[in-house]
């Protein structure tokens, strides 16, 4: 693989983008493959090798069909179900939403037949990169969940896990040498300031450090070079921006619409109380 490396001029699409994430990590190439390999392989702290990638979402038709939620399901060479996602503007109910696919995911395993139990399930992992939310109160940016009795301090030993990654929390990694960053530092650091310029030294050293981010940025690269995809993905885009406005836009006239009311009722009432003979001194203790 040759050797990359990007410039302070270099304009590169935002990784944290579902859309651009999943192309990125599903494409027909070993540069992309391996470098999916070796993100969950980081995360889930052992070696995997994916081998193949469900089509768990509908047939993708039009623009507005993309935009249900951009995840990529997948199975290792042993087994393991994975399911990794990229969520720019994670919904306030993510936790619990996490929780509900990831065991779905477990759940999809066949055990049917006379020749297995339920030993031969296999581990599920539902992994998230969430881009501008808190969710959890700590300062660490990586979390691992597992059925647990926290009263007890007893592990159910279960295979299914919940593993977090809040790009949000990365200002006290960013403030480290890259020599003292741990692999996952690497990815998440690498998510969160791929596009800052003022950051662009560090990422370099990352991508000589690692081989699966230095796949995935040979990806981006080659998704950058490709004019129908970076169109594609510049309409996905687009409409992704164009949505969230309209609703951002709505919600502010429904406020401004709602004080406005509030202000008229206000207006109104204090009118009514004049009426009735009360005093302006009155009326002003009454609404302290």
């Amino acid at each position: 693989m040759a050797k990359i490396f990007f410039t302070d001029t270099d304009e590169l699409l935002d990784i944290r983008y579902d859309n651009v994430f999943k192309a990125v990590f599903t494409r027909n190439t070993t540069a992309s493959s391996g470098a999916l390999s070796r993100l969950i392989s980081a995360f889930i702290g052992r070696d995997v090798f994916v081998e193949t990638i469900n089509a768990n979402e509908p047939p993708i038709d039009t623009i507005q069909d993309r935009q249900i939620r951009f995840d990529i399901c997948c199975k290792t060479k042993d087994g393991d179900m994975v399911n990794v996602e990229m969520s720019f503007n994670p919904d306030p109910f993510e936790p619990v939403r996490l929780e509900f696919h990831a065991g779905k995911l477990f759940t999809r395993q066949d055990i049917r037949g006379t020749e297995k139990s339920y030993n031969d399930l296999k581990e599920a992992y539902q992994i998230a990169i969430l881009g501008k939310e808190k969710f959890f109160p700590n300062e660490s940016f990586l979390h691992t969940f597992i059925y647990y009795d926290p009263e007890k301090q007893v592990s159910l030993n279960g295979k299914s896990r919940i593993i977090t990654v809040e790009l949000s929390k990365m200002e006290k990694v960013a403030e480290k040498a890259t020599e003292e960053m741990s692999i996952q530092e690497y990815w998440a650091f690498y998510f969160r300031y791929l596009t800052d310029k003022s950051m662009r030294r560090k990422i370099n050293e990352i991508l000589e450090k690692d081989e699966g981010i230095a796949m995935a940025s040979e990806a981006l690269i080659s998704i950058s070079k490709d004019e129908k995809e970076w169109a594609r993905l510049m309409s996905e885009y687009k409409y992704e921006l164009d949505t969230q406005s309209r609703l951002v836009h709505a919600k502010r006239e429904g406020l401004e619409q709602g004080r406005q009311e509030g202000r008229q009722e206000g207006e109104q009432k204090i009118i009514n109380l004049l009426k009735s003979g009360k005093s302006p001194e009155e009326i002003f203790r009454e609404y302290q």
